[in-house]
C-alpha cells in the first residue's frame, strides 16, 4: 500500500518549521514544502490551521498541526525512533520539548525588541533559560547524551540563530555555556541541521531583525 504524500507548509524564517524539517531529514522521509507568507495568511492556509501558525502537514488528505506532534507522528510513521522506548524517559523527553519551546520564545523576544529595556529584560529570560539547559545536559553527545532524539530536533534551530547573532554581531552569549557550546557545534556540523533552512537564510534573518527595528540588529 502506496504511503500518502507528505506537504509541509513552511515560513522560511520560522524555528517550529525547522525543527520538522531536521526531523524530516535525519529520517530520510520524501517530503514536499510549501512557504507562505504569515504577513497575508492564504484563505486556503487558514482553512486548514486552526492557530494560523506553521508548521502544518498535509498528510494525504490529513491535517497535523504544531511542531513537536507532527515531530512525533513523523518518527513513529518510519523505522528507528528517535524517543526513548520507555515511557518515564519517553515522558521527561516531551517535557524538555517543551520547555525548549520557551527558550525559542525566549530567543524571539529577545531578538526583536525594539529598545533596550525591553532588549535586556528578555535576554535575561533567555540566558537564564540556557543557563537550565547548560545544567541539565551531559556535555557528551547530544542532549541524552547518547544519539540523536526528538529534543535534539527541537533546540537545534536556537543554535541556527545563535551562531549568526554570535558572528553579525558579536554577541556571545555561549561563552559561559561549554556544554552547550559543544552542543551547538555538534549540532551546526550536521548535513540535516544545515540543510534545515533556505539557503539565504542568515541574510533574510539579519534582513527581517532590521525590518522589525531591533535594538540587537542596531
Amino acid at each position: 500500500m502506496t504511503k500518502p504524500s507528505i506537504e509541509l507548509i513552511s515560513f522560511n524564517l520560522c524555528p517550529f518549521v525547522q525543527r520538522s524539517i531536521i526531523t524530516l531529514k535525519k529520517k530520510g522521509i520524501d517530503f514536499k514544502i510549501t512557504y507562505i507568507d504569515l504577513a497575508n495568511k492564504p484563505e486556503w492556509f487558514l482553512n486548514i490551521s486552526p492557530l494560523g501558525k506553521v508548521p502544518v502537514v498535509r498528510y494525504g488528505h490529513d491535517v497535523l498541526f504544531e511542531s513537536a506532534v507532527i515531530n512525533e507522528f513523523l518518527d513513529e510513521i518510519t523505522p528507528e525512533s528517535l524517543m526513548p522506548s520507555d515511557p518515564l524517559e519517553k515522558a521527561k523527553e516531551r517535557g524538555w520539548i517543551e520547555y525548549s519551546s520557551q527558550v525559542i520564545t525566549s530567543q524571539h523576544l529577545m531578538s526583536v525588541s525594539d529598545d533596550q529595556g525591553d532588549y535586556q529584560q528578555h535576554r535575561h529570560a533567555f540566558i537564564e533559560r540556557l543557563s537550565t539547559l547548560e545544567n541539565i545536559i551531559t556535555g557528551e553527545g547530544f542532549f541524552n547524551g547518547n544519539g540523536f532524539s526528538l529534543i535534539d530536533s527541537a533546540l537545534a534551530p536556537i543554535f541556527t540563530r545563535l551562531r549568526i547573532i554570535e558572528d553579525r554581531f558579536n554577541l556571545k552569549l555561549l561563552a559561559t555555556f561549554p556544554k552547550l557550546a559543544a552542543l551547538s557545534a555538534r549540532y551546526l556540523n550536521l548535513d540535516y541541521v544545515k540543510n534545515s533552512v533556505v539557503e539565504e537564510f542568515e541574510d533574510i534573518y539579519i534582513k527581517y531583525l532590521i525590518d522589525k527595528n531591533s535594538f540587537l540588529a542596531h
